[in-house]
């Protein structure tokens, strides 16, 4: 992509970015400070009682639930990197430095790929626990869970580097304005005053390569796991493990369905405006979502909560 120039604008590197807003007087964007605040709040919330819920209660000790609760870690701190900036934003048009705005990508782009990571595990573990269940006591250990996890951790951490050091090596001079609410690729780069064409190319390749290689391990589970469900003899025991398994898939489409979009299909997203919705859905709207899909389609969960909550009110 070559990039726009204008004679008028300085050529010196820039020090700082203005992060833009949606479309809108100020009426609108009041609006939207409120939606994006309400939505914010219960995501935060969720995630958070999630996380206290699954360490409190031994009953959710298991590796799916050590799973589920680094997911909604990691809900919590990617949701928490963009908006609490970007809701002072709405309010009044503020600047983030340059290296403000390169440790927000870089935090951004590490707990996005590793949330692809995780959900591609969780469903490893689904498989193993339905498919193999004599196998999954050792198959799925404490110490393989963990190994899974930072595994994960270190996939986003690594994608991240690449990510963050190939779009901030570009020289940034055309303008400062990112035509975003936070700090995301797609608008940085159109801000550079050099040829992009590499960038791009590492982007889609990197961002195909692991979102395709972890709906290949999520598909192939899950089908592995339908075909087993079916050839239960139990009706409680299908609608149990149905239940638990869409859970994940809900989660699993959302999420892989509004990246898929933004980050694997070049000029998929025909304006920033838009890019702009799409990333709405997948930092905050799916952060928020997946705490209340995963607590009222779980009785273990809705179980456990109802156990906390009468302990909390018997003490």
């Amino acid at each position: 992509m070559q990039p726009h120039r204008n004679g008028n604008l300085s050529e010196m590197p820039l020090q700082e970015f203005v992060l833009d807003r949606f479309e809108g007087g100020p009426q609108t964007q009041a609006l939207i400070f409120a939606l994006f605040l309400a939505l914010y709040v219960v995501a935060v919330l969720g995630n958070l009682t999630m996380i206290v819920v699954i360490t409190l209660d031994a009953r959710l000790h298991s590796s799916m639930y050590f799973f589920l609760k680094n997911l909604s870690f990691v809900d919590l701190c990617y949701s928490s990197v963009i908006y609490p900036k970007a809701l002072a934003n709405f309010l009044s048009s503020s600047k983030v430095t340059f290296g403000g705005c390169a440790t927000q990508l870089f935090f951004f782009s590490l707990l996005a790929t590793a949330e692809a990571f995780l959900l591609a595990v969780m469903a490893y573990d689904r498989f193993m626990a339905i498919c193999s269940p004599l196998r999954y006591p050792i198959s799925m250990r404490p110490s393989v869970c963990t190994r899974l996890v930072l595994g994960s951790y270190c996939g986003g951490c690594l994608n991240s580097v690449l990510q963050t050091s190939f779009t901030f090596s570009l020289p940034f001079c055309s303008s400062n304005h990112i035509d975003h609410f936070f700090c995301d690729i797609p608008p940085l780069l159109k801000l550079a005053c050099a040829d992009t064409t590499l960038n791009e190319l590492v982007l889609f390749a990197i961002s195909d390569l692991i979102i395709m290689g972890t709906i290949l391990v999520v598909l192939i589970s899950y089908g592995y796991i339908t075909v087993t469900i079916l050839r239960m003899r139990s009706g409680g025991g299908r609608h149990k493990l149905f239940s638990t398994c869409g859970s994940h898939m809900t989660a699993v489409s959302l999420f892989y369905g509004t990246v898929f979009v933004m980050y694997a299909q070049p000029g998929a997203v025909e304006s920033m405006e838009q890019g702009k919705v799409v990333s709405v859905f997948y930092t905050l709207v799916i952060p928020m979502l997946n705490p209340l899909i995963y607590s009222l389609r779980n009785k273990d969960v809705k179980d456990a909560l109802q156990r906390l909550g009468q302990k909390h009110t018997a003490t």
